[in-house]
């Protein structure tokens, strides 16, 4: 994996979770994960991923990601085994 995808990693697994991690760089790291992506209504995103099917909604105007978002991020990225 490369660093800027670590880095990115690192951040979404940090405590307390942060509020400054790119969208762009969450979905660089799907990508690198192996994911796929399908476009939905509005700013919404499909992400495949470890044969399951998650929606998120791509931030707009800011380009950092919530917190909630990035909690679930972790989460299920935790329970199919990847970690920092």
């Amino acid at each position: 994996m490369k660093r800027k995808h670590q880095r990115t990693l690192e951040l979404i697994f940090a405590r307390p979770v942060s509020a400054n991690v790119r969208w762009a760089d969450i979905e660089a790291l799907f990508r690198e994960l192996g994911a796929a992506f399908a476009e939905r209504e509005g700013s919404r995103i499909e992400v495949f991923l470890f044969g399951l099917v998650r929606v998120f909604h791509r931030p707009h105007p800011s380009p950092d990601t919530d917190k909630g978002a990035v909690a679930a991020i972790r989460k299920w990225l935790e329970e199919n085994g990847v970690k920092p």
